[in-house]
Protein backbone atom coordinates (compact mmCIF):
# COMPACT_ATOMS: atom_id res chain seq x y z
CA UNK A 1 0.00 0.00 0.00
CA UNK A 2 1.33 3.49 -0.78
CA UNK A 3 0.80 4.75 2.76
CA UNK A 4 2.70 1.91 4.43
CA UNK A 5 5.70 4.05 5.35
CA UNK A 6 3.41 6.20 7.50
CA UNK A 7 2.53 3.28 9.74
CA UNK A 8 5.88 2.60 11.36
CA UNK A 9 6.68 3.56 14.96
CA UNK A 10 8.50 6.82 15.62
CA UNK A 11 10.29 8.11 18.72
CA UNK A 12 9.59 11.78 19.46
CA UNK A 13 11.64 12.64 22.52
CA UNK A 14 10.01 10.95 25.47
CA UNK A 15 6.99 9.82 23.42
CA UNK A 16 6.75 6.85 21.06
CA UNK A 17 4.22 7.03 18.23
CA UNK A 18 2.63 3.97 16.66
CA UNK A 19 2.20 5.79 13.34
CA UNK A 20 3.28 8.99 11.65
CA UNK A 21 -0.05 10.65 10.80
CA UNK A 22 -0.16 13.65 13.13
CA UNK A 23 -3.10 15.96 13.84
CA UNK A 24 -1.85 19.52 13.36
CA UNK A 25 -2.87 22.34 15.74
CA UNK A 26 -6.10 23.93 14.50
CA UNK A 27 -7.70 27.06 15.93
CA UNK A 28 -11.45 26.42 16.26
CA UNK A 29 -12.64 29.18 18.66
CA UNK A 30 -14.94 26.97 20.70
CA UNK A 31 -13.59 27.41 24.23
CA UNK A 32 -15.93 28.63 26.96
CA UNK A 33 -16.63 32.36 26.53
CA UNK A 34 -15.36 34.45 29.41
CA UNK A 35 -12.86 31.96 30.84
CA UNK A 36 -11.38 30.71 27.55
CA UNK A 37 -11.29 27.29 29.21
CA UNK A 38 -11.71 24.11 27.18
CA UNK A 39 -14.95 22.26 27.80
CA UNK A 40 -16.70 18.92 27.26
CA UNK A 41 -17.40 19.68 23.58
CA UNK A 42 -13.68 20.26 22.99
CA UNK A 43 -12.87 17.00 24.75
CA UNK A 44 -15.36 15.15 22.55
CA UNK A 45 -13.81 16.66 19.41
CA UNK A 46 -10.27 15.66 20.28
CA UNK A 47 -11.32 12.27 21.60
CA UNK A 48 -13.01 11.51 18.29
CA UNK A 49 -9.70 12.07 16.48
CA UNK A 50 -7.40 10.24 18.87
CA UNK A 51 -5.83 6.92 17.88
CA UNK A 52 -3.61 4.48 19.72
CA UNK A 53 -0.10 5.85 19.55
CA UNK A 54 -1.17 8.79 17.38
CA UNK A 55 0.03 12.34 18.09
CA UNK A 56 -2.52 15.12 18.45
CA UNK A 57 -1.08 18.64 18.71
CA UNK A 58 -3.89 20.57 20.34
CA UNK A 59 -4.71 24.04 19.12
CA UNK A 60 -2.66 27.17 19.75
CA UNK A 61 -3.22 28.39 23.30
CA UNK A 62 -2.10 31.79 24.59
CA UNK A 63 0.49 31.63 27.36
CA UNK A 64 -0.75 34.94 28.76
CA UNK A 65 -4.04 36.81 28.43
CA UNK A 66 -2.50 39.60 26.35
CA UNK A 67 -1.33 37.00 23.82
CA UNK A 68 -4.89 36.16 22.81
CA UNK A 69 -5.33 36.38 19.04
CA UNK A 70 -8.99 35.48 18.60
CA UNK A 71 -12.31 35.15 20.44
CA UNK A 72 -13.00 32.03 22.47
CA UNK A 73 -9.58 30.52 21.92
CA UNK A 74 -8.46 28.27 24.80
CA UNK A 75 -5.66 29.53 27.01
CA UNK A 76 -3.17 27.80 29.29
CA UNK A 77 -2.57 30.50 31.93
CA UNK A 78 -5.41 29.94 34.45
CA UNK A 79 -6.53 27.16 36.77
CA UNK A 80 -9.86 26.91 34.92
CA UNK A 81 -8.03 26.43 31.63
CA UNK A 82 -5.78 23.73 33.09
CA UNK A 83 -8.85 21.92 34.39
CA UNK A 84 -10.55 22.24 31.00
CA UNK A 85 -7.53 20.87 29.16
CA UNK A 86 -7.49 17.91 31.58
CA UNK A 87 -10.84 16.89 30.06
CA UNK A 88 -9.17 16.91 26.65
CA UNK A 89 -6.05 14.98 27.60
CA UNK A 90 -8.16 12.38 29.40
CA UNK A 91 -10.20 11.89 26.21
CA UNK A 92 -7.07 11.53 24.07
CA UNK A 93 -5.35 9.18 26.51
CA UNK A 94 -8.49 7.05 26.80
CA UNK A 95 -7.90 6.14 23.14
CA UNK A 96 -4.19 5.53 23.74
CA UNK A 97 -3.20 8.77 22.01
CA UNK A 98 -0.32 11.17 22.61
CA UNK A 99 -1.22 14.80 23.38
CA UNK A 100 0.93 17.91 22.90
CA UNK A 101 -0.29 21.50 23.32
CA UNK A 102 0.84 24.37 21.11
CA UNK A 103 1.90 27.44 23.12
CA UNK A 104 1.06 30.76 21.49
CA UNK A 105 1.32 34.52 21.69
CA UNK A 106 -0.45 36.35 18.88
CA UNK A 107 1.51 39.58 19.15
CA UNK A 108 0.20 42.14 16.66
CA UNK A 109 -2.30 39.60 15.23
CA UNK A 110 -4.85 40.58 17.85
CA UNK A 111 -7.30 43.38 18.59
CA UNK A 112 -7.86 45.74 21.50
CA UNK A 113 -11.22 44.10 22.19
CA UNK A 114 -9.35 40.87 22.96
CA UNK A 115 -6.84 42.49 25.31
CA UNK A 116 -7.54 42.20 29.04
CA UNK A 117 -7.12 45.95 29.54
CA UNK A 118 -8.57 47.03 26.20
CA UNK A 119 -5.13 48.25 25.17
CA UNK A 120 -3.34 47.80 21.88
CA UNK A 121 -1.92 44.44 20.80
CA UNK A 122 1.77 43.94 21.54
CA UNK A 123 4.57 43.46 19.04
CA UNK A 124 8.33 43.86 18.68
CA UNK A 125 7.78 47.15 16.84
CA UNK A 126 4.82 49.46 16.19
CA UNK A 127 4.20 48.10 12.69
CA UNK A 128 0.71 46.87 11.73
CA UNK A 129 0.12 44.14 9.14
CA UNK A 130 -0.13 45.70 5.70
CA UNK A 131 -3.43 44.02 4.88
CA UNK A 132 -6.09 41.70 6.23
CA UNK A 133 -8.53 41.73 9.11
CA UNK A 134 -8.64 40.29 12.60
CA UNK A 135 -11.65 38.79 14.39
CA UNK A 136 -12.52 40.79 17.49
CA UNK A 137 -14.30 39.78 20.66
CA UNK A 138 -17.62 40.40 18.89
CA UNK A 139 -16.79 37.61 16.40
CA UNK A 140 -16.67 40.17 13.59
CA UNK A 141 -13.71 41.20 11.41
CA UNK A 142 -11.89 44.42 12.24
CA UNK A 143 -8.98 46.25 10.59
CA UNK A 144 -5.63 45.61 12.20
CA UNK A 145 -4.52 48.25 14.71
CA UNK A 146 -1.02 49.62 15.01
CA UNK A 147 0.44 47.54 17.85
CA UNK A 148 2.36 48.77 20.85
CA UNK A 149 6.08 47.97 20.84
CA UNK A 150 6.99 45.86 23.86
CA UNK A 151 9.42 47.39 26.31
CA UNK A 152 12.65 45.49 26.85
CA UNK A 153 11.69 45.16 30.50
CA UNK A 154 8.52 43.26 29.54
CA UNK A 155 10.28 40.48 27.66
CA UNK A 156 11.51 38.44 30.65
CA UNK A 157 7.88 38.18 31.75
CA UNK A 158 6.86 36.80 28.37
CA UNK A 159 9.70 34.27 28.48
CA UNK A 160 8.63 33.24 31.98
CA UNK A 161 5.05 32.84 30.75
CA UNK A 162 6.21 30.18 28.29
CA UNK A 163 7.88 28.27 31.10
CA UNK A 164 4.80 28.51 33.30
CA UNK A 165 2.54 27.53 30.39
CA UNK A 166 4.65 24.41 29.85
CA UNK A 167 4.26 23.51 33.52
CA UNK A 168 0.52 24.18 33.29
CA UNK A 169 0.28 21.92 30.23
CA UNK A 170 2.06 19.13 32.08
CA UNK A 171 -0.33 19.60 35.01
CA UNK A 172 -3.22 19.29 32.55
CA UNK A 173 -1.91 15.90 31.45
CA UNK A 174 -0.17 16.80 28.20
CA UNK A 175 2.71 14.61 27.12
CA UNK A 176 4.53 17.65 25.74
CA UNK A 177 4.21 21.11 24.22
CA UNK A 178 4.97 22.82 20.93
CA UNK A 179 6.29 26.39 20.74
CA UNK A 180 4.45 28.29 17.99
CA UNK A 181 7.20 30.16 16.17
CA UNK A 182 5.40 30.34 12.82
CA UNK A 183 2.60 32.02 10.87
CA UNK A 184 3.40 35.63 11.69
CA UNK A 185 2.67 35.52 15.43
CA UNK A 186 4.78 37.13 18.16
CA UNK A 187 7.84 34.88 18.14
CA UNK A 188 8.07 35.03 14.35
CA UNK A 189 7.46 38.78 14.47
CA UNK A 190 10.62 39.02 16.55
CA UNK A 191 12.50 36.71 14.19
CA UNK A 192 11.84 38.57 10.97
CA UNK A 193 13.38 41.87 9.90
CA UNK A 194 10.18 43.26 8.36
CA UNK A 195 8.40 43.21 11.72
CA UNK A 196 11.32 43.74 14.08
CA UNK A 197 12.97 47.18 13.93
CA UNK A 198 14.22 47.14 17.52
CA UNK A 199 17.59 48.52 18.55
CA UNK A 200 17.94 46.64 21.85
CA UNK A 201 19.26 43.11 22.47
CA UNK A 202 16.17 41.66 20.73
CA UNK A 203 16.58 43.46 17.41
CA UNK A 204 19.03 44.08 14.61
CA UNK A 205 21.27 41.06 14.12
CA UNK A 206 20.00 37.56 13.43
CA UNK A 207 21.24 36.49 16.86
CA UNK A 208 19.28 39.28 18.52
CA UNK A 209 16.09 38.70 16.55
CA UNK A 210 16.20 34.99 17.40
CA UNK A 211 16.72 35.66 21.09
CA UNK A 212 13.06 35.66 22.22
CA UNK A 213 12.16 32.41 20.42
CA UNK A 214 15.23 30.67 21.82
CA UNK A 215 14.67 32.00 25.33
CA UNK A 216 11.00 30.97 25.28
CA UNK A 217 11.92 27.50 24.04
CA UNK A 218 14.61 27.12 26.69
CA UNK A 219 12.17 28.24 29.40
CA UNK A 220 9.73 25.53 28.34
CA UNK A 221 12.50 22.94 28.08
CA UNK A 222 13.83 23.86 31.52
CA UNK A 223 10.32 23.56 32.93
CA UNK A 224 9.35 20.10 31.63
CA UNK A 225 12.38 18.71 29.77
CA UNK A 226 13.58 19.38 26.25
CA UNK A 227 12.47 15.91 25.16
CA UNK A 228 8.87 17.03 25.75
CA UNK A 229 9.17 20.19 23.63
CA UNK A 230 8.70 20.73 19.90
CA UNK A 231 8.95 23.94 17.86
CA UNK A 232 6.93 24.97 14.80
CA UNK A 233 8.52 27.19 12.15
CA UNK A 234 7.48 28.49 8.73
CA UNK A 235 10.72 29.71 7.10
CA UNK A 236 9.08 30.54 3.76
CA UNK A 237 5.69 31.45 5.20
CA UNK A 238 3.49 34.32 4.08
CA UNK A 239 0.73 34.11 6.69
CA UNK A 240 -0.32 37.26 8.55
CA UNK A 241 1.99 39.50 6.48
CA UNK A 242 5.07 37.51 7.45
CA UNK A 243 8.09 36.67 5.35
CA UNK A 244 11.83 37.19 5.13
CA UNK A 245 13.39 38.12 1.77
CA UNK A 246 16.18 35.60 2.29
CA UNK A 247 15.04 33.31 5.09
CA UNK A 248 17.81 30.72 5.19
CA UNK A 249 20.53 32.72 7.00
CA UNK A 250 18.02 33.45 9.78
CA UNK A 251 16.47 30.01 9.97
CA UNK A 252 19.77 28.16 9.60
CA UNK A 253 20.94 29.96 12.72
CA UNK A 254 17.69 29.32 14.59
CA UNK A 255 17.65 25.62 13.72
CA UNK A 256 21.31 25.29 14.66
CA UNK A 257 20.58 26.74 18.10
CA UNK A 258 17.49 24.58 18.57
CA UNK A 259 19.59 21.52 17.75
CA UNK A 260 21.53 22.15 20.98
CA UNK A 261 18.42 21.84 23.18
CA UNK A 262 17.62 18.13 22.77
CA UNK A 263 14.05 18.81 21.64
CA UNK A 264 11.42 16.22 20.74
CA UNK A 265 10.90 17.50 17.20
CA UNK A 266 10.85 20.36 14.72
CA UNK A 267 7.55 20.99 12.92
CA UNK A 268 7.46 22.84 9.58
CA UNK A 269 4.68 24.45 7.58
CA UNK A 270 5.32 23.81 3.90
CA UNK A 271 5.56 27.03 1.85
CA UNK A 272 2.82 25.90 -0.54
CA UNK A 273 0.31 25.89 2.33
CA UNK A 274 1.20 29.14 4.09
CA UNK A 275 -1.97 30.98 5.10
CA UNK A 276 -4.22 27.94 4.66
CA UNK A 277 -6.14 28.84 7.79
CA UNK A 278 -7.58 31.92 6.11
CA UNK A 279 -8.30 30.60 2.62
CA UNK A 280 -7.59 27.83 0.15
CA UNK A 281 -3.96 28.15 -0.95
CA UNK A 282 -1.49 26.16 -3.01
CA UNK A 283 1.43 28.49 -3.64
CA UNK A 284 3.45 27.51 -6.71
CA UNK A 285 7.17 27.84 -7.47
CA UNK A 286 8.11 27.58 -3.80
CA UNK A 287 10.77 25.37 -2.21
CA UNK A 288 10.13 22.19 -0.24
CA UNK A 289 10.39 23.16 3.40
CA UNK A 290 11.28 19.70 4.66
CA UNK A 291 13.87 19.01 1.95
CA UNK A 292 15.50 22.37 2.70
CA UNK A 293 15.57 21.89 6.46
CA UNK A 294 16.30 18.17 6.68
CA UNK A 295 20.09 18.57 6.31
CA UNK A 296 20.10 21.24 9.04
CA UNK A 297 17.99 19.51 11.70
CA UNK A 298 19.42 16.58 13.65
CA UNK A 299 16.22 15.32 15.25
CA UNK A 300 12.71 14.17 14.32
CA UNK A 301 11.07 16.32 11.65
CA UNK A 302 7.31 16.79 11.13
CA UNK A 303 6.01 18.69 8.12
CA UNK A 304 2.51 19.90 7.20
CA UNK A 305 0.82 21.42 4.19
CA UNK A 306 -1.58 20.14 1.53
CA UNK A 307 -0.49 16.51 1.80
CA UNK A 308 -2.56 13.57 0.60
CA UNK A 309 -1.98 9.87 1.26
CA UNK A 310 0.53 9.21 -1.51
CA UNK A 311 2.50 12.45 -1.16
CA UNK A 312 2.70 11.97 2.61
CA UNK A 313 3.93 8.40 2.26
CA UNK A 314 6.45 9.42 -0.39
CA UNK A 315 7.82 12.24 1.75
CA UNK A 316 8.36 9.91 4.71
CA UNK A 317 9.56 7.08 2.50
CA UNK A 318 12.27 9.29 0.97
CA UNK A 319 13.39 10.46 4.40
CA UNK A 320 12.52 14.11 3.79
CA UNK A 321 10.40 14.10 6.98
CA UNK A 322 9.66 11.62 9.76
CA UNK A 323 5.95 12.36 10.13
CA UNK A 324 3.22 14.30 8.33
CA UNK A 325 0.76 16.60 10.08
CA UNK A 326 -2.72 17.00 8.62
CA UNK A 327 -5.01 19.86 9.57
CA UNK A 328 -8.16 20.61 7.59
CA UNK A 329 -8.68 16.97 6.54
CA UNK A 330 -8.66 15.91 10.20
CA UNK A 331 -11.59 18.26 10.80
CA UNK A 332 -13.93 16.42 8.45
CA UNK A 333 -12.37 12.96 8.78
CA UNK A 334 -12.02 12.05 12.46
CA UNK A 335 -10.62 8.62 11.51
CA UNK A 336 -8.13 10.09 9.05
CA UNK A 337 -5.23 7.68 9.83
CA UNK A 338 -7.51 4.72 9.09
CA UNK A 339 -8.57 6.27 5.78
CA UNK A 340 -4.96 6.95 4.80
CA UNK A 341 -3.91 3.41 5.66
CA UNK A 342 -6.67 2.08 3.40
CA UNK A 343 -6.02 4.61 0.59
CA UNK A 344 -9.68 5.59 0.98
CA UNK A 345 -11.36 8.81 -0.11
CA UNK A 346 -11.66 11.77 2.26
CA UNK A 347 -14.77 13.75 3.11
CA UNK A 348 -14.45 17.44 2.15
CA UNK A 349 -14.45 20.01 4.94
CA UNK A 350 -16.76 23.00 5.34
CA UNK A 351 -14.65 26.11 5.82
CA UNK A 352 -17.67 28.13 7.00
CA UNK A 353 -17.70 26.08 10.23
CA UNK A 354 -13.98 26.36 11.02
CA UNK A 355 -14.11 29.23 13.52
CA UNK A 356 -16.62 29.53 16.33
CA UNK A 357 -20.05 27.98 16.60
CA UNK A 358 -21.26 24.74 18.11
CA UNK A 359 -21.14 21.04 17.25
CA UNK A 360 -21.89 21.65 13.57
CA UNK A 361 -18.73 21.12 11.57
CA UNK A 362 -16.96 20.20 14.80
CA UNK A 363 -18.15 16.96 16.40
CA UNK A 364 -20.87 15.95 13.93
CA UNK A 365 -18.59 14.30 11.34
CA UNK A 366 -19.15 10.55 11.54
CA UNK A 367 -16.16 8.39 10.58
CA UNK A 368 -16.17 7.32 6.97
CA UNK A 369 -15.86 3.66 6.06
CA UNK A 370 -12.21 2.89 5.38
CA UNK A 371 -12.83 0.97 2.18
CA UNK A 372 -9.82 1.21 -0.10
CA UNK A 373 -10.42 3.22 -3.24
CA UNK A 374 -10.50 1.10 -6.37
Amino acid sequence: MPAQSLFQPLKLGRATLAHRVVMAPLTRMRATPGTNAPNALNAEYYGQRATKGGLIICEASPVIASGTAGPNVPGIYSDAQVAGWKLVTDAIHAKGGVAFLQLWHGGRISHSSLQPDGGLPQAPSAIPPSSGMVMGADLKPHPFETPRALETSELPGIVAAYGQAARNAAAAGFDGIEIHGANGYLLEQFLQSRTNKRTDAYGGSIENRARLLLEATKAAADAIGGDRVGVRLSPYGRANDSGEDDPMPLYSYVIGELNKMGLAYLHLIEPRASGAGQREVDHQDVPSGCETVRPLWKGALITAGNFRSESAAATVGKGHADAIAFGRLFISNPNLPELIRASADFRPYDRSTFYGGDARGYTDYAPLSAVAAG
